[in-house]
């Protein structure tokens, strides 16, 4: 079913809309949520919250596109659940990511820094812009849904070798974007 007609569906107030929802897209949220709780049981909890969140949203909220609209919301649950869970524990698929970014980015010290935060996104996108497909999509794939190094040479069919140098350079080049765009690091 298109996005369009399931988007209809939650206007209508129709459960159907849930139903329709989970077959098409479950195995992503569940792949995006295990990626950062790497628990069956706490990933099944994300989703179902998430289809809830949709269904509390949409209206008045129409997402365009849908899928990244949900994968927000199952990417933001599992972030405050694995907070949750691991105060003080590493889990080392998504620590392990976002270690890589942490000399990437300013850290968040103040409430003006955070204030920050919706324009560091947009020169965040603008740089995406940049990068050929490929690696935007493993850009986005390791920080955004926190894929394994190993899940993404799979995807690109060649080594994790491969693939941990492209991101370093790409993280080298998010640097300089920054410095070059006035973030200051």
């Amino acid at each position: 079913m298109e996005d369009s007609k399931i988007i209809d569906l939650f206007y209508e107030r129709s459960e159907q809309a849930i139903v329709e929802l989970s077959k098409k897209y479950n195995s992503v949220f569940t792949k995006v949520a295990d990626n950062i709780l790497n628990d069956v049981r706490d990933t099944e909890e994300c989703v179902n919250d998430a289809y809830l969140g949709a269904w509390n949203t949409i209206p008045p909220q129409n997402p365009n596109p849908l899928l990244s609209y949900v994968c927000r919301i199952v990417r933001n649950l599992a972030i405050k659940k694995y907070h949750v869970n691991t105060a003080a524990k590493r889990n080392s698929i998504y620590d392990v990511s976002l270690n890589e970014l942490e000399n990437c980015f300013p850290a968040s010290a103040s409430v003006e820094d955070e204030f920050h935060a919706n324009e560091l996104a947009l020169v965040i996108d603008r740089f995406l812009e940049t990068l050929d497909q490929e690696n935007r999509i493993m850009f986005v794939r390791r920080y955004w849904y926190s894929d394994s190094i190993g899940d993404i040479a799979a995807l690109f069919h060649t080594s994790s070798h491969n693939i941990s140098v492209r991101l370093s350079r790409t993280r080298g080049k998010l640097k300089k974007y920054l410095i070059r765009n006035g973030v200051s690091l």
